[in-house]
């Protein structure tokens, strides 16, 4: 068998492969055994150079001939494939717009956002700037610069969680307050809401892991009256105008004075029941006049600017909206809980 009847035998081989195929992939291989860069057709162009000269423009012309006839002809079954396979595959992914649709749960919001952000519009509407802080808060933010003493039992590694000699989870959104104070100048309305910690056992009414909103208002003449109203305003905006608020003397570190505020219980109206204890009254949180100690660790005579802080659990406030009994329903993951709007 010469030169040009290998072309030949080669060319009819791939004629019957063609022939024979059944898909498009099917053609691709036989497009790569023929035609590709080391395929058999494309190889016997290697012949030329041992040819002799009289031969060679000859046998090039005969594997271009057969390259270029095996090549239209694979276009043209690939073309007819592909039409096929189009049709197949529109039959195949055809949708029945008649079948009723699968219901899908979607995510939501958890519970306490929704008073989270009832809380921050309050705010916001009475002129306060919301503030972000970190988790992992340092010693001096946490602690010293809000007029801890050093044997406050506060400070004591069993009520803290601790990272290392001077950083911690902070106890309390409060820790904020030293940060924003220093890098501004008075007047300031500022209002922070976030995750604390604490080492604490868990029950109905107590966690290790709760959530707080905290303000403060610092300016020329503020007074204990403006705290007042300010809480007054926010109580009756977040749970109803019926609800009054009671101040009775309490103690925290960074304020003076300081003050325990309680507002009118939401289950019985004020009237008494389990779970006011009968006062007809359910605590909301601390507040106070900024101690001064603060004002001037801040860079601000207190002799010229006062101001007033209060922090309130918010999981409590959320327990006086919605009638909630148990704070650990918050963290339990129950879906009957959380889907509850």
């Amino acid at each position: 068998m010469n030169e040009f009847e290998d072309i030949k035998a080669l060319e009819e081989e791939a004629k019957k492969l063609i022939e024979s195929a059944k898909e498009s992939s099917e053609l691709d291989a036989i497009d790569t055994k023929f035609l590709g860069r080391k395929g058999e057709l494309t190889l016997q162009l290697r012949k030329i150079g041992s040819l002799e000269p009289e031969k060679r423009k000859d046998f090039g012309a005969a594997v271009n001939a057969a390259k270029n006839m095996l090549a239209g002809q694979l276009a043209d079954f690939k073309r007819r494939f592909a039409e096929k396979e189009k049709e197949l595959r529109l039959k195949k992914e055809t949708l029945d717009v008649t079948v009723p649709g699968r219901f899908y749960v979607p995510g939501t919001p958890h519970v306490l956002m929704e008073t989270f952000d009832d809380i921050k519009k309050i705010f916001i509407g009475l002129g306060y700037e919301i503030f972000d802080s970190p988790e992992v808060e340092e010693y001096k933010y946490n602690f010293a610069a809000l007029n801890y003493p050093e044997e406050h039992p506060a400070i004591d590694e069993q009520m803290s969680f601790y990272i290392d000699k001077e950083h911690l989870l902070r106890t309390h959104t409060t820790a904020y307050q030293h940060r924003v104070m220093l890098g501004r100048k008075p007047p300031m309305k500022v209002c922070t809401t976030g995750k604390c910690y604490r080492v604490d056992a868990v029950d109905a009414t107590h966690g290790h892991t709760f959530h707080q909103v905290d303000c403060f208002a610092i300016d020329k003449g503020i007074t204990f009256s403006d705290l007042k109203g300010t809480l007054l305003h926010f109580a009756k905006s977040m749970l109803g105008q019926h609800v009054e608020t009671r101040f009775r003397p309490d103690f925290f570190p960074f304020v003076e004075p300081g003050a325990e505020v309680a507002v009118t219980c939401t289950i019985c109206g004020g009237k008494g029941c389990n779970v006011c204890k009968g006062s007809g009254w359910l605590e909301l949180g601390g507040a106070g006049m900024i101690h001064p100690n603060i004002l001037r660790g801040a860079g601000i005579d207190p002799e010229v600017y006062s101001g007033f802080a209060f922090g309130f659990g918010i999981e409590r406030i959320h327990m006086l909206l919605h009638n909630v009994n148990d704070l650990r329903m918050f963290m339990d993951n129950d879906l009957r809980f959380l889907r509850q709007r």
